[in-house]
């Protein structure tokens, strides 16, 4: 199963290692720290031009990737939960 995080970008749910908000985020110094750390080593993807809403942490592959997305965290997170739902039933 895939979950869609905003323009093109659709990522299978099984390389998804977590859904942040970015704005919360953003208090945390070692947070922030990683994010300009992965910005610098070209781990970053930004879906669209808008303000992003959050981050979606992947490895695929062994390779880190970092998605900045304009969906909200908890939008993803439920796009992600009702993956699970759907295949329970």
């Amino acid at each position: 199963m895939f979950v869609h995080l905003g323009g093109d970008v659709v990522v299978p749910v099984k390389d998804i290692i977590a859904i942040m908000d970015i704005e919360l985020s953003a208090i945390s110094h070692n947070t922030k720290e990683f994010l300009e750390t992965a910005d610098d080593e070209d781990f970053i993807v930004k879906i669209s031009e808008d303000k992003p809403k959050s981050f979606v942490l992947s490895e695929r592959d062994n390779k880190t990737v970092i998605y900045l997305s304009p969906i909200s965290s908890a939008t993803l997170y439920k796009r992600s939960r009702f993956l699970d739902d759907v295949s329970l039933k």
